[in-house]
């Protein structure tokens, strides 16, 4: 029995009629896996680093909950306050990932954290939602008005973040916005032939990036030629997986964890694996595919453009990050540093993942007098 009768008017009853509670299940679900996880693999990784025992877990268990509320209040807002949003998201995090370049922490040779009050912040993660909804609008309106320069503001904030996020350097995040770009452009109407054109000058920036980053060139060159020396995480998490079977080892029993540095985040679902088996990572699939067609379908229904080019962009930048971190440790792809969205470990990730789905579930939500297509 519902506690919230149909024709309750208020925020909260409107918002339980009108949103997709199947994504929402969903995502709750993922949430859950990557609290279990946590608590899987972090503690072995705090310990080997001389942190206390359960130093990721608290603090994951703190961003999880965090996420999941931002997640429920950004989807209480209407498609307008979803804009005025991606507008505020999309200013800050730009002014920090340019602070970042000048007073930012520098990791494996990456500036990409900034120290705010304490916590380290990763920019460019925020960055990502929010471009994705800006985009759409500004395409969306360019549609409606041919007056309206909105490729040309669409394309010159996509360079824009594409050079911040090339200094720092961040090939993956970079290959995340250009897609989402390249696909709302698509769906946006653009021409086939420019599309081709885009298509190559993308595929030729690839390839240029093993040129000019030297460690992508390592990277590169460990994932076609293991016997260098290199892709120790990405052998050992292979022998995890085999190592796991169809139903794992048991809770606790993997080892991986205890010699992987980045068990916890990049590579976490190599230790699902070893220690859940490869059911759990097939759920694990299945919920993530789960996720990105009903928030495709559920978009493409609606005659709105910018509500479908918001939501695409959304669920293509949140599949492609799901696909490469499971590629990299698959071994499918070299590593990229990508976390597995709301299992891997990462504050800034886990945050904006819950600000990017909020956005999603917002713009999914069934709005009356809106036209559904058949």
């Amino acid at each position: 029995m519902n506690t919230i009768a149909r024709t309750d008017t208020s925020i909260v009853g409107r918002w339980w009629w009108t949103v997709d509670r199947w994504l929402l299940v969903m995502v709750a679900s993922l949430a859950f896996f990557g609290a279990v996880l946590s608590l899987a693999a972090s503690p072995a990784v705090a310990e080997r680093i001389g942190l206390d025992t359960y130093h990721f877990v608290a603090r994951q268990l703190v961003f999880l909950p965090v996420a999941l509320m931002t997640m429920l209040g950004v989807s209480l807002l209407s498609a307008r306050g979803v804009r005025r949003l991606a507008l505020f998201v999309t200013v800050s995090a730009v002014i920090l990932m340019v602070l970042t370049l000048i007073i930012g922490v520098e990791v494996k040779g990456a500036t990409r954290w900034i120290r705010l009050g304490g916590f380290a912040i990763q920019p460019s993660e925020f960055v990502k939602p929010g471009f994705a909804v800006l985009a759409a609008w500004l395409f969306s309106q360019r549609r409606l008005d041919d007056r309206f320069p909105g490729y040309a503001l669409a394309t010159g904030l996509y360079l824009g973040i594409v050079a911040l996020l090339a200094l720092q350097p961040d090939i993956g995040m970079t290959f995340a916005v250009s897609a989402v770009w390249f696909v709302q452009f698509f769906l946006a109407g653009l021409p086939l032939m420019i599309v081709v054109v885009l298509g190559v000058a993308l595929l030729a920036s690839t390839v240029g990036a093993y040129f000019v980053f030297d460690h992508v060139q390592a990277r590169v060159d460990q994932f076609l030629d293991p016997s260098s020396g290199g892709g120790y995480q990405v052998t050992r998490s292979l022998e995890a997986l085999r190592n796991g079977g169809l139903f794992g080892r048991g809770p606790g029993e993997g080892r991986i964890k205890e010699v992987l540095p980045d068990a916890h985040a990049d590579f976490i679902l190599a230790v699902a694996g070893e220690e859940f088996g490869l059911i759990v990572c097939l759920v694990l699939v299945i919920l993530f595919a789960g996720i990105v067609l009903r928030g495709i379908s559920r978009a493409f229904q609606d005659d709105d453009l910018f509500i479908m080019l918001g939501v695409a962009g959304l669920m293509v930048q949140f599949a492609l990050q799901a696909i490469i971190n499971m590629a990299s440790t698959l071994n499918m792809m070299p590593p990229k540093g990508m976390t597995l969205p709301f299992i891997s470990y990462g504050g800034s990730s886990t945050l904006a993942m819950g600000i990017g789905m909020g956005m999603a579930l917002a713009l999914t939500r069934t709005r009356p007098g809106a036209r559904r297509l058949s």
